[in-house]
């Protein structure tokens, strides 16, 4: 396959349109990127040696707000534990076969305990930005550990409904306060007897804006969309229920957030200001 095809196949996969009129750049760091899905099905191999130790030297890598790394993560590869977080997240079973999974964490208690050791004042910790900078933290640690894994071979799944019961997960983890658990990362070696697809996602005229943002709607992109997402999920023997319906329904209310419309004073009760 030439590098053209390869190109106009995995634009193909990811938007549901050819790439051959684009003028796109492309090296084997972004045909991996774009190649990029979600994992759900894992063989129940070990992880070589050092692997872990690798992805955190590549999440340790990523940008980090004024270099305070507000950020930890718990690797988590006892079978009973994982049990448990799958229950929290609603028995999504990925997170009890896979043989790792790492919980990212906004960690404010670090630098909190650094000034209480060096009697210097730490009253910037109890603003929201703060609680801001460390969920951007662990998000950029944690894609960048994703990128290294897939790199490897490997596969992943965040698993944001850790956050349907964030006191559980502290208990669990033993987090001391400060501490939340933002998003688990299921990692393991992909079941080649249960294959995931690269998921299509919303054209790009539908989220780039150029220079100022334009609220108006690209219905007929998101339509055009809805259908992609149904002949993705038919693929996938999902409900082919398009994107629309799918992201309506999650933001439905109160109701629709899975226990998370109870973050916040989960949040304080855990030590943060939120000033």
């Amino acid at each position: 396959m030439t590098e053209t095809e390869e190109r106009n196949r995995a634009w193909q996969a990811r938007y549901g349109v050819d790439a051959a009129a684009l003028d796109i750049a492309w090296n084997d760091v972004i045909a991996g990127l774009i190649a990029h899905r979600t994992v759900r099905a894992f063989r129940p191999d070990p992880l070589p040696d050092g692997t872990l130790e690798t992805l955190v030297a590549a999440a340790q890598s990523a940008p980090s707000s004024s270099n305070l790394q507000t950020w930890s993560v718990v690797a988590v590869e006892d079978a009973a534990a994982k049990t448990r977080l799958a229950q929290v997240a609603r028995g999504q079973r990925h997170v009890a076969e896979a043989p790792l999974v790492l919980v990212w964490l906004a960690d404010l208690s670090r630098l909190g305990a650094l000034g209480r050791d060096r009697d210097r004042p730490t009253d910037g910790l109890d603003y929201l930005e703060m609680l801001m900078v460390g969920v951007v933290d662990a998000a950029l640690a944690a894609q960048n550990a994703t990128v290294a894994l897939e790199s490897l071979g490997l596969g992943s799944v965040y698993i944001g409904a850790l956050r349907n019961d964030p006191e559980a997960v502290a208990e669990l983890l033993g987090l001391p306060p400060n501490v939340v658990a933002v998003f688990g990362l299921c990692v393991g070696w992909p079941d080649p007897e249960r294959p995931a697809a690269v998921k299509p996602r919303l054209p790009q005229e539908v989220v780039l804006h150029r220079g100022r943002y334009d609220s108006a709607l690209a219905t007929g992109a998101i339509a055009a969309y809805d259908a992609a997402m149904a002949a993705f999920q038919a693929g996938q023997r999902m409900p082919e229920v398009g994107w629309s319906a799918a992201a309506l329904e999650r933001v439905a209310g109160p109701g629709s957030l899975s226990g998370r419309d109870r973050l916040r004073g989960i949040l304080e009760r855990r030590g943060f200001g939120l000033k």
